[in-house]
């Protein structure tokens, strides 16, 4: 969930759409909201602070799990954020999931005076401080971003040792620190191919498996999702939003390229990529749009070919879907898909 601004719309409706969404979610079933975390956004989002959106939807919910992802870990003190998501998981009754990442989005580390080449070591200690947060007893710490000194976290979350963590991964060596960390992982196709994605995942599974660490390593599929009554339907009614979203997606990666010391090849090649895809290679390779039916081949597919345990819906990926189109997806996915996978 983006709790997306609507043209000319207002933050005080963003707020009311998203909950209203969230409602729907609850009385019909299904599993869980994910949040995103914008900053600085004034035409997309208002999710500058997810942990409080999720603290608002523990407290008007009493079913479905609520997650973040991912919670920008770098941008903010980690002692906070763990008294922060431990207080979330009292009052949601251990219902909380908490997504983590470092994001891609430079601007927003440029507003904080926080230089971008520093997220990966802030993302490393602060998760360092986290897991020593949870652990209920009194500790300190000393490390090059973040300092500690003699912190009992209260209160301790219900969940132990910790609400459930998962990382989102896109480059090959974070798909490899995700595995080595022993998160579960988040990925999509806003970038990589499916080939490229399923490529990525088996070497997370790979570096899991050399990591030795125990169970089956679980990884989500965040992707646009969009059911109609009829194929036409589903193929018409999404048509701009996603066009759209792919646009924009393909902008912002040359324009994080452009930023990072004189050039991204990797991002600039990712974006060319976006940049040319039709309609056509949207709906073949990088949504679930379709009637129930197609929606459950096309899951079905994707759960053989990439092993995935989850899938995290966009249900409103480009934003211009109405609210009535939004809800009678999420109603045919809820009672007519969902029910296949369980």
């Amino acid at each position: 969930m983006e709790f997306g601004f609507r043209n000319g719309g207002s933050a005080q409706a963003a707020f009311r759409e998203g909950f209203d969404l969230v409602d729907a979610a609850e009385a019909w079933g299904l599993d869980s909201a994910w949040l995103s975390e914008f900053h600085f956004t004034p035409d997309r989002s208002v999710l500058s602070s997810p942990i409080v959106t999720a603290g608002a939807i523990a407290a008007r919910t009493k079913r479905m799990r609520i997650g973040i992802a991912v919670y920008v870990l770098p941008l903010t003190n980690p002692l906070r954020v763990a008294e922060e998501v431990a207080t979330v998981d009292q009052i949601s009754g251990g219902r909380f999931e908490f997504g983590i990442g470092r994001s891609g989005f430079v601007n927003s580390y440029n507003s904080y005076a926080i230089p971008y080449g520093e997220s990966e070591g802030r993302f490393d200690e602060a998760l360092t401080i986290l897991r020593h947060a949870w652990q209920g007893d009194r500790f300190s710490f000393e490390g090059r971003y973040y300092q500690v000194n003699q912190a009992l976290v209260v209160p301790q979350p219900i969940q132990r040792p910790h609400p459930p963590m998962r990382m989102a991964a896109t480059s090959a060596a974070t798909f490899e620190k995700v595995a080595s960390e022993g998160l579960p992982l988040f990925v999509g196709l806003r970038g990589d191919s499916l080939s490229v994605l399923a490529e990525s995942i088996d070497r997370y599974r790979e570096a899991w498996n050399r990591a030795g660490h125990s169970g089956a390593a679980s990884v989500y599929l965040r992707v646009p999702v969009f059911c109609a009554e009829t194929e036409q339907s589903a193929y018409d009614e999404p048509r701009r939003g996603i066009t759209y979203y792919f646009e924009r997606q393909a902008r912002l990666l040359a324009q994080q390229g452009a930023k990072r010391d004189g050039g991204n090849a990797t991002n600039q090649k990712v974006a060319s990529g976006l940049s040319a895809l039709t309609y056509e290679d949207i709906l073949a390779t990088r949504v679930a749009f379709g009637s129930p039916r197609q929606i459950i081949e096309r899951i079905t597919a994707w759960r053989e070919q990439l092993g995935i345990s989850g899938i995290i819906m966009e249900l409103n990926a480009g934003g211009c879907l109405s609210e009535a189109q939004v809800l009678n997806s999420l109603h045919l996915v809820t009672a007519q898909v969902m029910p296949r996978f369980k």
